[in-house]
Parts: C-alpha cells; sequence; structure tokens
C-alpha cells in the first residue's frame, strides 16, 4: 500500500527558489522551473488531448499528435501555465516551510511559458512568521465566574421586553434613557460628509458610530423637546475607512423632532406565548438564564484569551506590514460577529462591540493577528483537527441567535467564502479550552456589562454598509429555536 502511494505521488519538479525575505510576514519569491519539466507537462497534456481531440476529417482519438500540437497549441500552453504555477507554488511552500495567510500576489495573466528555456515568474507572498511554539502549559489566569441571581435574570428580561416595547410621544423634555427621533447631519468645513433623515437613538452617556464616539451625549441632550437642535464636534478614529478623513475633528448636527419614552409589555403567558415555544414562564427564564451563562462562557474565553495572548505573545515583535493588516481586518470582523452571535448577544449588544473594532481596527487586528499565528501553531504541533460537527454545532448556535435555519446560515457563509474564517474561530476556542484546561485559575467576580453606550450603526464620516437587522420575527424564531435547543 505504501509502495501504491508512492507510485501515485507527482514527481517533483526540478526548480530553483529564490526567497527574499522583506519583513517577518513578507517574502518576494522568484521560481524558475526546468525546460525538461515544462516539456514534460507539454507531453502530459498533448497526451490527454490526442484521446479527445475533435478535428475535422480524423475519428476522436485518431489525430496525428502533430497536428493536435499546432491546433492546440495556445489552449494547452494555457493548461500548462496553470499546472506549473499551482505544483511549484505547493512544492516551494513545503520545501522553504512557509505557511501562506494569504494568495499570492501577482498577475498571472502576465506570465508567459516561453518556447524555450526555463518557466520563470516571481510574486509576493504574505507568510506566518517563524517561531518557536512558546509553553503554553500551566499559565496562571483568572477566570470570571458567576452564578447568575434571580435578580440578574429579571434585569434580562427587561432587555428582552425592550426588544418588544413600543415608542410613544412624550410631553415633558428628554432625561436619560428617553429616544429622540433625529436628522443626523455631518460636515467637514461645511461639506456635508453623511446623513441621515431620521435616526432614532436612545440618550445614553456615550452614543458610538462605526468610526467614532460622542461622550456626554447625555449631557448634549439633557432636556432637549422636538424642534430643538443640538450640535456638538468630534473626531474621527485613525481607523475610518476613508483615510482623507482619519483624525479629522467634523461637525455633527441633531435635528430632533420627537421625543419618546418606552412602553415595556408585560412579562406574563401571553407575552411568552407570543414569543413562541415556552411551555410557562419557568421555562422562559431558564432560557434566559441559559443564554446568560452562554454570554459567561464568551466572557471567560474572551478573558483568558486576553491573558494568554499577552503572556504568549510577548516575544511576538513581529512588524506586520499595513498591507496584511487591511487584508485580514475584514476577516477579523467576521470571525467577531460570528462568536458574538454564537453566544447569544443580541443585535444592540453586537453593535456596540461592531463600532468599538472598527474605530480600533488596526490595534485589534494585529493583536488578533499575532494572536492567531501562535494558536494556529499550536493547535499544528497537538494536531488539532477540526469536524463536520463542530461547524455543524457552531452554526446552529449562530441561527439559534439571527432567527434563521442553519441551512440559511451555513449558505451564507459559503456564498461570503468564509468558512475559513469558520474553521479559525473553531480551531482557535478548541486551543484556548486545551490551554484553559492546564492552566492555574484564580477566581474573580464577573461584573456585568453596564448599559451606559447606545451604538448606531453607521458611519459618521461617510456612507458604509451596516450589518443585517433583526427583525421581530427573526427575533421570535431565534427564541424558539434557543428553548427548542436548551430542552
Amino acid at each position: 500500500m505504501e509502495n501504491e502511494n508512492l507510485e501515485n505521488k507527482p514527481e517533483k519538479l526540478n526548480m530553483n527558489v529564490d526567497v527574499e525575505v522583506k519583513s517577518s510576514c513578507e517574502r518576494h519569491i522568484k521560481i524558475e522551473v526546468s525546460r525538461e519539466d515544462v516539456d514534460r507537462y507539454f507531453d502530459n497534456e498533448f497526451k490527454e488531448l490526442l484521446e479527445t481531440a475533435s478535428i475535422p476529417g480524423f475519428r476522436p482519438g485518431k489525430a496525428p499528435r502533430k497536428l493536435v500540437e499546432k491546433r492546440f497549441r495556445n489552449e494547452a500552453k494555457e493548461r500548462v501555465k496553470l499546472s506549473l504555477i499551482q505544483d511549484s507554488l505547493v512544492q516551494a511552500e513545503e520545501d522553504q516551510k512557509m505557511t501562506p495567510i494569504s494568495e499570492p500576489s501577482f498577475d498571472i495573466g502576465s506570465v508567459i511559458v516561453p518556447e524555450e528555456g526555463p518557466f520563470v515568474f516571481e510574486f509576493d507572498l504574505e507568510v506566518r512568521p517563524v517561531f518557536d511554539v512558546p509553553n503554553w502549559k500551566g499559565l496562571k489566569l483568572e477566570k470570571p465566574v458567576r452564578k447568575f441571581s434571580s435578580e440578574d435574570v429579571d434585569a434580562a428580561i427587561k432587555r428582552i421586553q425592550t426588544k418588544y416595547g413600543s415608542l410613544v410621544d412624550k410631553d415633558a423634555p428628554a432625561e436619560t434613557g428617553d429616544y429622540i427621533v433625529s436628522k443626523l447631519v455631518f460636515e467637514l468645513d461645511g461639506k456635508v460628509l453623511s446623513q441621515a433623515d431620521s435616526e432614532t437613538i436612545r440618550i445614553r452617556p456615550t452614543l458610538s458610530f462605526h468610526d467614532c464616539s460622542i461622550n456626554d451625549f447625555d449631557k448634549l441632550m439633557a432636556g432637549v423637546k422636538p424642534g430643538d437642535v443640538r450640535k456638538t464636534k468630534l473626531t474621527l478614529s485613525e481607523d475610518s475607512v476613508d483615510e482623507n478623513l482619519r483624525g479629522k475633528e467634523i461637525d455633527a448636527t441633531f435635528d430632533v423632532s420627537a421625543v419618546k419614552k418606552l412602553n415595556l409589555p408585560e412579562v406574563d403567558d401571553e407575552f411568552i406565548k407570543a414569543l413562541g415555544g415556552f411551555e410557562d414562564m419557568g421555562d422562559f427564564r431558564d432560557m434566559v438564564l441559559e443564554t446568560l451563562n452562554r454570554q459567561l462562557e464568551y466572557e471567560q474565553q474572551q478573558t483568558a484569551r486576553r491573558q494568554i495572548a499577552s503572556q504568549l505573545t510577548v516575544g511576538a515583535n513581529w512588524e506586520l506590514p499595513p498591507r496584511l493588516l487591511e487584508s485580514q481586518a475584514d476577516r477579523e470582523f467576521k470571525r467577531a460577529i460570528y462568536e458574538l452571535q454564537a453566544s447569544g448577544f443580541s443585535t444592540e449588544q453586537i453593535v456596540r462591540q461592531l463600532n468599538f473594532l472598527r474605530q480600533n481596527s488596526k490595534t485589534t487586528t494585529e493583536q488578533a493577528l499575532k494572536e492567531h499565528f501562535i494558536l494556529e501553531a499550536i493547535a499544528e504541533s497537538e494536531d488539532v483537527q477540526v469536524e463536520d460537527k463542530d461547524y455543524e454545532v457552531e452554526i446552529n448556535l449562530m441561527a439559534a441567535q439571527s432567527g434563521e435555519t442553519p441551512r440559511r446560515v451555513r449558505s451564507q457563509i459559503e456564498k461570503e467564502g468564509s468558512l475559513d474564517v469558520l474553521r479559525n474561530q473553531i480551531v482557535e476556542r478548541k486551543v484556548i479550552k486545551m490551554i484553559m484546561d492546564a492552566a492555574k485559575f484564580t477566581e474573580v467576580p464577573y461584573v456585568m456589562e453596564e448599559l451606559d453606550e447606545e451604538a448606531v450603526d453607521r458611519a459618521a464620516g461617510s456612507v458604509e454598509e451596516t450589518i443585517p437587522e433583526v427583525t421581530e420575527e427573526e427575533a421570535k424564531e431565534a427564541a424558539r429555536a434557543a428553548a427548542e435547543g436548551n430542552k
């Protein structure tokens, strides 16, 4: 059996590989494949074509080789080029012991297979830095713990009530906790950067957007009434999408058309039946408690990850190129969404966290990449594998939160080409659990999140795509799915 595998293994290419180290993660690579191998690939290509080529005057597979070569030379050349590039890349990565973290950067159309001499092409490649796997066993970590009380469940239920509450006009001036309906206009030197005709915003101490935050927002809006206009200045993040706006101070105008207060529905049998999937109040409270415990588990994972990262990345002083950070930022952003959705956080909580990540994109991406490199190296050294059931578990959790079916969630991930992002998330979670199992813990109290920030899913400095909002029907479906999953 072993001999059969050796016989089926592709013949190694006779090639020279010149690697220029540009930085810890950047390589410029030049590959030169011998003429003998180029001719061998052409020979194999024409052998296949001889069996299927259709040429007038000859039956399929009976045309003379010289005629087939002449007629199909350009087609064969393109297929030979692609095969040589693919095979030489794989061999170069294995021989040079490189772990790519992105696709090779080069214009494949400009690569030419010569009629004579070796096949030569060069490209840039981003690779995982070379480092020794740090000692990860026996780390000393803090672990946030909390036995959720009936009061904690009541507070979580109130947050659920908020999603189903109704906004009604308020006759008195606005206070913290009330809502305003406002036109938003953001300007730089009198030029409008972005605007929203009508945005409903809850008054809290902080108001965040994709690319900035307003502190003391509650003070800015104190006593506001319909028809009032409030103005402030704010500074855009250094990680704003528009490079020309990074760090700029802009003017924000809030033209308030209404002040509203929130009327909460009664949490009774009728309410939980409307949500669906709950037999009684106890069943509903059990679901809420399960969600709180899942969020605590997420916080334990994140706290452990931060501590693990701070200890394991002490020597990770690699210089990560800006292009790499920009290309990986979207992947890290998607990974954060998947984790938050799978951990049962609400849309409001997710938007708040995503706004923070957007405003600190470079720093968070750089740290996340360093963590990923180390966790991936540990996974390889410990042979950590991802199985189909791991994807199913993760996707089912995301589906329960988003209100979509698992099939639709998986389809969307595949459509975005993000299964590898999900795979990385699963690998990292497994490695972190492995490190936690071998760690020495000191338990510390878990402090519940303070609801002092309102997050708006839009940018102030430019127009950006927002994350899809969860409709009321989707929220009901999520609650039903979560209840079924907890039975």
